[in-house]
């Protein structure tokens, strides 16, 4: 039986910490709640109580059930102050329990996945991110104590050698209707825009966000296509261009390699800001 974890929180910029409760149980009923206590290193301290637990919709970014073993596992579901409309898809948190005894001082790093709806809690983790967060021999223990402090903040995404991914999705029907969603986003960054056009045209069509992590279009150039994405970067925004995405006998159901990745961190406003890494 999966078990995830429920975090409380109020709106909180990104990159700073709040102070939260957190609960959790098991996916398939609601079980005694195990509640861990967050701090806010970046001004804004509150205390927040969730008096109800809810169920965790696994995959509801658009991500699906790829979602399961998406970064080993280590997921997330966020309030929508963090999920920003789908533009928080992607983005990468890390988090960690103050209990030097019990957790480690890194913590673990989770991909948010889903959104979870409720303004009355916040983060909603794995139970395998949970676990990670102790100490070797330490992770019954973590599920156990039921009350642990925690700090959180956001942090760039780092796939290594994985460029971004671009998988077109089943509801696309060629040649009138293009669905896709973009996988692997690296960077501290959100895409707010994206468009599409036939190779080495200038004429460019945008796509809507769908929801999620999903965006689509009903004007589907011929031809193999290229994408450009306006993504957030520094304290403004650039484009990405990826001059060469798609084939011209693109298929629904596989994922396209754009041939680039997002490296930026957009900037934001907190101050005192936590840029250290987490040893």
């Amino acid at each position: 039986m999966p078990i995830y974890i429920i975090a409380s929180f109020s709106l909180s910029p990104t990159n700073t910490f709040s102070t939260k409760w957190l609960s959790f149980f098991a996916s398939s009923s609601f079980s005694s709640p195990l509640r861990l206590l967050v701090t806010d290193a970046c001004i804004k301290q509150r205390w927040l109580t969730s008096p109800k637990l809810l169920h965790f919709h696994l995959g509801l970014v658009g991500i699906g059930s790829m979602a399961v073993d998406f970064n080993g596992g280590h997921i997330a579901g966020v309030v929508p102050s963090l999920y920003k409309d789908g533009a928080g898809c992607g983005a990468c948190f890390q988090i960690r329990c103050k209990n030097t005894t019990l957790c480690t001082k890194h913590g673990t790093k989770v991909v948010v996945t889903d959104l979870n709806s409720s303004n009355e809690t916040g983060i909603v983790l794995s139970s395998r991110a949970f676990k990670a967060m102790a100490n070797k021999g330490m992770r019954q223990d973590i599920l156990k104590l039921g009350i642990v402090d925690v700090e959180y903040k956001r942090v760039p995404c780092d796939y290594k050698k994985q460029n971004l991914a671009v998988r077109v999705e089943e509801m696309s029907q060629k040649p009138n209707y293009l669905a896709i969603k973009f996988l692997y986003q690296g960077g501290q960054t959100e895409i707010v825009a994206v468009d599409v056009a036939q190779v080495d045209s200038p004429n460019w069509s945008y796509l809507s966000r769908n929801y999620g992590a999903i965006w689509d279009t009903s004007r589907v150039p011929a031809g193999p296509l290229q994408l450009r994405l306006l993504v957030t970067a520094g304290y403004d925004g650039k484009w990405v261009w990826a001059r060469n995405v798609f084939p011209a006998d693109w298929n629904s159901g596989v994922i396209y390699d754009s041939g680039v990745q997002i490296t930026d961190i957009a900037q934001e406003g907190c101050s005192p800001c936590d840029d250290s890494h987490w040893k």
